[in-house]
């Protein structure tokens, strides 16, 4: 049997996903929170974002893994890179080993580890971990994402002006994007910025209403989109188009699909 299919043809082998995936997590987390609020050596990538030893090692620690358990499984990573074999049978692993690295050397606990489980280019199993938080959302591919009290459900809102919008900051939005989303922002309850991935999980978790996001790369998304949509949600490109591993990078994440239309609305045209 295909290793795709021992992940997510039945409940029992959905459980073991579940528990590799926190295996995984507890041995990255111990690294991360080793580095944490400590003195650490913070480096420029080529497109200026920081990276440090801690987003490597953790990295590392997860390829080996993997590696071991799965020799045959592709893997596609931040720090290290990888090529994408779309032809290839076996399930390819997406790793961010810290979402949100400007929180983390500056001594803000809302950064996570992001391991995503793709077959066919599709997301079909991720997990989002908070290490400095000890919360953790876990979707093995069975619909359902479990979270802080058990199954997480995403909130019912689906009245435009009483939600709740989040993203990581402005910058990250071109400025035909940026006016798109301020023109959302203008019919919406209240923005929040600086969550990182953190949002998406409280979205699962139902305290957040809209995530929307541009300049993502697959190590950002592939994660996100099982837990938010095994809590419930709904999440695509601007265009609406699901998630794939080779999408753009502007990604909207909605409770409800009446939330999702509307906001789209503005995505797509600027209001």
């Amino acid at each position: 049997m295909a290793d795709e299919e021992l992940f997510f043809m039945s409940a029992t082998t959905q459980g073991e996903l579940t528990a590799y995936l926190n295996e995984l997590c507890e041995q990255t987390g111990r690294i991360a929170l080793q580095y944490f609020r400590q003195p650490i050596e913070v480096e420029r990538k080529r497109d200026a974002s920081p990276v440090t030893e801690a987003d490597r090692n953790i990295e590392l620690a997860l390829r080996d893994a993997i590696a071991t358990r799965f020799p045959h499984h592709q893997v596609l990573g931040e720090e290290f890179g990888g090529s994408v074999d779309v032809a290839s049978r076996e399930p390819l692993w997406v790793l961010d080993p810290i979402d949100g690295t400007k929180n983390f050397i500056t001594g803000k606990p809302l950064f996570g580890t992001l391991i995503g489980v793709c077959t066919d280019s599709v997301p079909r199993a991720g997990v989002i971990d908070m290490p400095a938080l000890n919360e953790r959302w876990i979707a093995p591919g069975d619909g359902v994402t479990y979270g802080l009290r058990g199954p997480s459900r995403v909130s019912r809102q689906v009245d435009l002006k009483s939600a709740s919008l989040y993203a990581t900051t402005p910058d990250m939005f071109k400025p035909d994007e940026l006016t798109r989303f301020d023109a959302l922002s203008a019919h919406v309850a209240f923005r929040s910025f600086g969550a990182d991935c953190y949002g998406y999980a409280l979205l699962a978790e139902g305290f957040v209403d809209l995530v929307v996001e541009s300049a993502l790369h697959a190590h950002d998304f592939c994660a996100l989109a099982p837990v938010i949509e095994g809590a419930g949600g709904i999440i695509s490109d601007w265009s609406g188009e699901p998630l794939r591993v080779h999408s753009q990078g502007q990604v909207i994440a909605a409770a409800t699909p009446e939330l999702h239309d509307a906001a789209l609305t503005f995505l797509k045209r600027g209001g």
